[in-house]
């Protein structure tokens, strides 16, 4: 009697389940619904991309030739360049990751392997902050720090300005990275004799160098493009100057400087200016989608 209790009591279940009926009706309409929202969503997004993307294909590649890359930024109606910016974002950023790489790979490794109690904690909601802090206070930061006691604006304090901005994207990428590393592998080298130190160097910081390698290069598309900081350190330099102690051009600063202007060339150069940017963030995250993907793969 049981067992024709419990399938009558399923049965009478699977009675209530309609394939028409209101409930799963329901159901398919919001699933519909759900499935029409996402693709819109989609839809506006890339188009939004592509729009921007063929904006700048059609401004910047007219004002794309070699003049651009070899001469300097000049007067108006002076046929000039972007040559120095081009330079002086080069320098600036690849200093930037040079400071900030290695030290965001050693707190990131601080935080994954010796990072306890309240000295983590305060380390992991600092590097937090960073992340997530205007790029302009950055700026205003080195400002006060490098600038008014050296009197003068300079490459460096652009560099120092962009690598605080570079750090807590090392950091977080770094931390996760060396967490998915595997224990058995901690075990494997300290079985062996193998101190600490060594058994993170020379077996998790490789086990994690791909995911750590594209932190570093979402860090580059992170501060290439970054201007409010330049705008308080660096400033910007209308002739050839790779000095860090002096003042330099960089793309970000010309562009937001040529884009206002009333003079025809100068605005076609900030087009192109745009165009090189995107062109170099779009190539580096390229790069990290296809090549360290599968390299991870």
């Amino acid at each position: 009697m049981s067992a024709e209790r419990d399938v009558s009591g399923v049965t009478g279940r699977s009675d209530g389940w309609k394939p028409h009926g209101a409930l799963a009706m329901r159901r398919r309409f919001m699933d519909r619904l759900a499935t029409g929202l996402s693709l819109a969503a989609t839809c506006v997004a890339l188009l939004a991309l592509c729009s921007i993307l063929l904006t700048l294909l059609v401004r910047g590649l007219s004002g794309l030739s070699l003049v651009t890359f070899i001469h300097s930024t000049a007067s108006p109606g002076m046929n000039g360049g972007l040559a120095n910016a081009i330079a002086g974002s080069v320098i600036q950023t690849a200093v930037a990751i040079l400071i900030g790489a290695p030290l965001g790979m050693l707190c990131g490794i601080y935080l994954s392997d010796y990072g306890r109690g309240w000295m983590a904690s305060t380390t992991r909601f600092v590097s937090d902050m960073l992340l997530s802090a205007p790029s302009i206070l950055i700026g205003l930061f080195i400002y006060q720090l490098i600038v008014v006691p050296t009197g003068h604006f300079s490459g460096f304090a652009g560099a120092v300005a962009l690598a605080i901005l570079a750090l807590p994207i090392v950091v977080r990428t770094t931390e996760d990275m060396l967490g998915l590393v595997p224990t058995a592998l901690r075990e494997a080298g300290i079985g062996l004799g193998a101190s600490k130190w060594r058994v993170i160097v020379f077996i998790c910081l490789r086990a994690a160098r791909t995911g750590v390698l594209t932190g570093i290069l979402l860090a580059v598309a992170r501060v290439a493009g970054e201007t409010a900081p330049l705008l308080f350190t660096s400033l910007g330099n209308m002739d050839w100057s790779v000095s860090l102690a002096q003042p330099m051009a960089s793309l970000p600063v010309t562009i937001y400087q040529y884009a206002g202007s009333a003079y025809d060339d100068w605005v076609q150069l900030a087009w192109t200016g745009a165009l090189l940017v995107t062109l170099g963030v779009l190539a580096i995250n390229i790069l990290v989608r296809v090549g360290f993907g599968r390299k991870g793969a």
